[in-house]
């Protein structure tokens, strides 16, 4: 058969002085020079990407995540920096072969043969998941891309509803990457043994003493394994099922599905011939890889090598670090620099939620006469070792189990000079805080990233690269100045420290004080009226005060409304009363939303977007009745504009007499729980989700919190509720629901990260609500859940111990605080009919009750009545017309979802 011409690709737009790099390679190495080629200018560039698989370069660090949660999204750094004109991303391209005397790289792109020509060439092939030459290999999953994880979970539903019972899984390989696809495993409900042919766990990075360590602390998380034999074959039935893995001492460890993790192999292959050797000058690793100089550099004349393909002093290194700091290199050395590879870091950190490890430097001490400072506490899995020089002060490594809170201070201080004895520093003995870090200008503090901490500091203090050059003074824009913590996230602590001591130099005060009326933060101060269980303004402010005059005054526009929240978070007393009211800001006292023009909104809930046609019929009468203009919101309910302030209680009777209730759209509080039609009338859904949305809905009306709080409940994983674009998102599983918290749209829209899977109804309600006390009780005032579960320490981790594990043992009191909110809660415009004192709030006219301002003008927005602008006014008489509609020439008032 007559294999097609490949075709030459051509770059739109380019001339021939242009000058052509050719990246092969789609992971986080070739994404990470294409930003930094980007970040340099690409004047006199274009830059072709050429990945094999399908999709754009991913977050390989957090692959993990793929294997358990729905939908997740690895893709790396701005979706829009594929869209410059000067980038040129292609997906499905196979290399197959490099021409260095022409400067081609022949590829099958999408299975047609292609060619593509360079100027420059970096190759960023990574690494292949290593394979066992073991009988029944065949069989194994590896757990390398997003398809094999992909893969792996699907194969696991098939197993499950096959077998009838709990799919048992075995995990061969005990490193970091084994051990995270056997915890992902376990947390999609299977049972999982890892099998580790080395006498302990993550023996390549961790000492005897440690390995123990880790392994208690596994069996604790009941994950089973079994070190020290190696496996000898994969066993199958007659009908090539697997059944389990044959070990080297005879004996089986029985299994429906297995999974190699046992390291990776460099991709040289376009470096070698037909031979297998060396080809056109490369030069290869006696294991594999592509050498390359300190420049990056390999032997071949205008090719470059990064990432795990690259061989560097004998050495290929799967680390993000290393990957990075390469493309930055050749990135640097393509626009006339100088930088050279300084070697590998080699520091690790699980990423396992309740196991605590890390492992950086000389790990083993096998520096000469190094010293070995360690504290072991076998029965609760602890073990802390600091390698130092022979007189005990130059920090030469470290290992940490159970605690690895010293890691993250110690880290940058590799090779320096301790600043106290290293037994300091030794967090799990007991011994005290550890001693003040001051980390030199040139340590580095983000090793993903090599950001040092001088370049944070600049940031802080005003005099970084970012645009204007303006001081940094917030955590997340030190993040995206710096690129410091945005990827593995585990400097974010040390990064947060580095940049308040910066502030407290330059005289800047790093307060947690609410105003200047409360030295105490928000979750301080909510703690402090729980404990003393206060009930007013003036009880907090006499007990907690920052001085005389404080205790004297009457606050300010920070406190008051969040005192008068903390109050309303802890008991369901109706919240205008005991001079609540006077506290609150004028949404919550006139409990309505006030619009633009003066008037206010009217948002009757409707739980799960379910409403009746007589109640629908009843808002239209109101509508009508008082000309208001209606709009349906995209939180499913209706709202009504343009209600004066005396008419409120005369809508709302009608509304609560028709058996409605306060949707509290004006409050920092629950809006909505959103849904889809569930399985009730959808062909696709696969649980009742409207039902759960009102039950949802039903059970948090009324919860005040830090910020407005928003829950979504999608029938199945199609998502048409966009249950993750939320605070609290569930979506149905055939096993269940799967719970995500921290979801935000608006300004800064975040996914929601999912917490547990596959939950019956009252484990999720009871997850739902220990994640919400918890995020009232602890966040900042006017925090949302994302940036609160961000700044967290430990982040969605700390969550997971806290709501799923009780790691705090505070689970029972959260829920009690729940249940005391649902039985107490009262509708807050029900109450206000009910008595005559609070009804006198709602007048527009003190010596006027019933009388409205007669200057006000009503005109149709839309074919509806509106009330008229100032302009509108001055212009005399208005013609109501209920047919042709008016546009005013102002914006439309905001709504309220």
């Amino acid at each position: 058969m007559t294999q097609p011409e490949p075709q030459v690709t051509s770059i739109p737009g380019t001339a021939p002085s242009f000058r052509r790099l050719v990246v092969v390679g789609g992971g986080p190495a070739a994404h990470r020079l294409v930003e930094a080629m980007h970040a340099r200018g690409l004047d006199g560039w274009h830059v072709t990407v050429l990945t094999e698989e399908t999709h754009a370069p991913y977050d390989r660090v957090a692959l993990s995540r793929a294997l358990t949660e729905v939908d997740v999204d690895l893709t790396l750094g701005d979706a829009t920096l594929w869209d410059h004109p000067s980038i040129t991303l292609v997906r499905g391209a196979k290399a197959v072969r490099l021409d260095p005397i022409r400067g081609l790289v022949h590829t099958l792109d999408n299975g047609e043969p292609a060619i593509h020509p360079y100027d420059d060439l970096v190759l960023a092939t990574g690494s292949d998941a290593a394979r066992l030459d073991i009988p029944g290999a065949a069989q194994a999953h590896v757990y390398r891309t997003l398809d094999d994880v992909w893969t792996l979970n699907k194969q696991l539903e098939v197993l499950g509803r096959k077998l009838g019972r709990t799919v048992r899984t075995a995990v061969i390989g005990g490193g970091l990457l084994g051990l995270e696809a056997a915890a992902g495993l376990m947390t999609l409900g299977a049972e999982s043994v890892v099998i580790n042919g080395g006498r302990w766990l993550m023996n390549a990075q961790l000492d005897e003493g440690a390995g123990q360590a880790l392994g208690r602390l596994i069996a604790a998380k009941g994950m089973a394994a079994t070190t020290g034999v190696y496996p000898a074959g994969i066993e199958t039935d007659d009908a090539g099922n697997v059944t389990g893995v044959l070990m080297a001492d005879g004996t089986q460890v029985p299994a429906d599905l297995v999974v190699v993790s046992v390291g990776v192999r460099p991709r040289d292959e376009l470096a070698r011939g037909r031979d297998g050797g060396a080809h056109h000058g490369f030069g290869l690793g006696p294991r594999g890889g592509v050498v390359i100089s300190d420049g990056c550099e390999t032997g071949v004349p205008g090719v470059w090598a990064i990432g795990e393909v690259a061989n560097f002093g004998g050495q290929c290194m799967g680390l993000v670090a290393p990957a990075n700091t390469m493309a930055e290199i050749v990135a640097d050395r393509l626009h006339g620099g100088s930088a050279t590879f300084p070697g590998f870091d080699t520091a690790t950190k699980l990423k396992l939620s309740g196991v605590d490890v890390a492992s950086f430097g000389d790990a083993f001490a096998t520096t000469e006469d190094s010293l070995e400072v360690v504290y072991a506490d076998p029965a609760r899995g602890v073990y802390q070792k600091i390698v130092t020089s022979p007189d005990a002060k130059v920090l030469l490594g470290g290992i940490f189990v159970g605690d690895a809170s010293p890691y993250t201070s110690l880290r940058p201080l590799l090779g320096r000079e301790l600043p106290a004895e290293p037994g300091a520093f030794l967090s799990a003995a007991g011994g005290g805080e550890a001693p003040a870090v001051e980390l030199p200008d040139d340590a580095i503090l983000c090793s993903c990233n090599n950001v040092t901490a001088g370049s944070v500091r600049d940031a802080v203090n005003g005099c970084g690269s970012c645009e204007g050059q303006d001081p940094v003074r917030e955590l997340p824009g030190l993040k995206a100045c710096t690129r410091a913590g945005t990827q593995c996230g585990s400097c974010v602590p040390l990064l947060k420290k580095l940049m308040e001591g910066e502030l407290a130099k330059s005289g800047i005060a790093v307060s947690k004080a609410l105003c200047e009326h409360f030295e105490m933060s928000r979750p301080e101060l909510f703690e402090a009226v729980r404990a003393l269980d206060l009930r007013s303004f003036g009880e907090i402010l006499a007990r907690f005060g920052a001085d005389e005059t404080a205790k004297a005054g009457r606050g300010c526009d920070i406190c008051k409304p969040t005192v008068a929240n903390i109050l309303a978070s802890q008991n369901s007393a109706y919240v205008l009363d005991e001079g609540r009211g006077t506290l609150q800001d004028t949404n919550d006292r006139a409990l309505a939303n006030m619009q633009k023009d003066g008037s206010y909104s009217v948002v009757p809930r409707i739980p799960g977007g379910e409403i009746t046609p007589d109640k629908l019929a009843v808002i239209a009468k109101v509508a009508q009745d008082f000309g208001l203009y209606t709009k349906i919101t995209g939180g499913q309910r209706i709202d009504l504009f343009g209600a004066r302030l005396e008419q409120l209680p005369q809508i709302w009777k009608v509304l609560i007499d028709a058996g409605m209730e306060s949707g509290q759209a004006y409050g920092k509080s629950l809006r909505t729980v959103k849904s889809c039609v569930g399985s009730t009338w959808c062909r696709f859904g696969v649980q009742d989700s409207v039902a759960m949305a009102i039950n949802l809905e039903l059970r948090y009306r009324g919860l005040r919190s830090p910020h407005k709080i928003k829950l979504g409940v999608s029938g199945c994983a199609r998502e048409c509720a966009e249950a993750r674009g939320k605070d609290v998102g569930i979506i149905a599983t055939a096993d269940g629901w799967n719970l995500y918290v921290g979801g935000n749209g608006g300004a800064t829209p975040a996914h929601a990260q999912l917490l547990a899977k596959d939950l019956d109804d009252s484990t999720l309600v009871s997850y739902i609500d220990r994640y919400l006390m918890y995020y009232i009780r602890t966040a900042d005032r006017l925090q949302r859940t994302a940036r609160w579960q961000e700044e967290l320490p430990g982040g969605l981790a700390h969550v997971v111990d806290v709501v799923v594990n009780d790691s705090l043992g505070i689970a029972a009191d959260l829920e009690a605080a729940m249940a005391a909110h649902v039985d107490n809660y009262e509708d807050e415009w029900a109450a206000t009919l009910a008595d005559p004192e609070r009804l006198r709030r709602f007048r527009s006219f003190v010596n006027a009750p019933e009388t409205p301002d007669d200057s006000i003008v009503f005109v149709p927005e839309r074919g509806q009545v509106r009330p008229a602008t100032e302009q509108e006014r001055a212009a005399g008489p208005v013609l109501i017309a209920t047919h042709i509609p008016v546009r005013s020439a102002e914006p439309r008032s905001n709504q309220s979802n």
